[in-house]
């Protein structure tokens, strides 16, 4: 570009981007421009400069949207697990499963261990690499899920409520199990299972109850557990954490030097339940 070329097509642009929206573009537009006239660049070089900074600052924006909307009570990403305090774990497996694939496959992930553990860790580790990739995250405990439906069931806005939870590319469910449900809260954590089943929609759920004790989960429904678990499972990452709280391991070091902590077994199978079919 020559100086008057460089002087006509700043000129004509300016406006152009302004009408597009491409705020960004046209902030930096002439120190790109004259980038471009000092660098003697193509025209498409010039172009493809300038939109890249667009490009990057949109997934900028998004990715702090989606962060704001995940609400994920703190922030834990894969760097920070100690991997090498639980040398059990299928590190592989981890690391397929932030390359997002699962996602485009809907495919679930549950991670099943006594609290302490990790499992909350993982979850939010793999919902932020999703933020970051440009999607949208819901995190949520079982319970605070359950009661905020019955809520909206009560005000007669449930279908509203139930889309939210739909929308998501991924929806993380916490502490599935810990606390009780009621009949209705039962039935309406089912409507949400349900209706990303429907869509092939991924999850990530924990939990500290085994497949075989999930009637409890349900409200001691067991052929509601078992439709759950047959949607749940249908295309599933299952993670078993068998070892000790990260906590009292770190209490007991304190007091007496510690103990080394026990591994993590990580599947991709089908589970065997020991629940009654799901009526069809």
């Amino acid at each position: 570009m020559n100086a008057s070329t460089n002087l006509a097509y700043e000129q004509s642009a300016q406006p152009a981007l302004q009408k597009l929206g491409l705020d960004t573009a046209l902030a930096h537009l002439d120190s790109a421009a004259q980038q471009a006239a000092a660098g003697d660049w193509s025209y498409t070089h010039f172009l493809g400069y300038l939109l890249a900074g667009e490009i990057d600052e949109r997934h900028r924006r998004t990715v702090a949207l989606n962060m704001q909307f995940a609400r994920f009570p703190y922030l834990k990403r894969l760097d920070g697990f100690d991997f090498d305090a639980q040398p059990g774990i299928d590190r592989r497996l981890i690391d397929e499963l932030a390359t997002g694939r699962f996602l485009a496959e809907g495919r679930n992930i549950v991670l099943l261990g006594p609290p302490g553990v990790g499992k909350t860790h993982l979850a939010i580790a793999l919902g932020v690499q999703t933020a970051e990739m440009g999607h949208r995250v819901t995190f949520t405990s079982a319970i605070d899920m359950a009661r905020r439906l019955a809520k909206a069931m009560a005000e007669n806005r449930l279908h509203r409520e139930i889309n939210i939870f739909k929308q998501p590319k991924l929806l993380i469910i916490d502490e599935v199990g810990y606390l009780t449900l009621d009949q209705t809260q039962a039935s309406l954590l089912f409507q949400v299972i349900s209706s990303r089943y429907d869509k092939n929609q991924a999850m990530i759920l924990t939990s500290n109850k085994a497949f075989a004790d999930w009637a409890s989960v349900f409200a001691q429904d067991t052929v509601l557990a078992s439709a759950a678990l047959d949607r749940l499972l249908h295309r599933c990452t299952v993670i078993n954490i068998r070892g000790e709280s990260y906590r009292l391991k770190d209490k007991r070091r304190a007091a007496v030097g510690g103990t080394q902590p026990q591994g993590l077994q990580a599947v991709d199978t089908s589970v065997t339940l020991r629940l009654p079919e799901a009526k069809t």
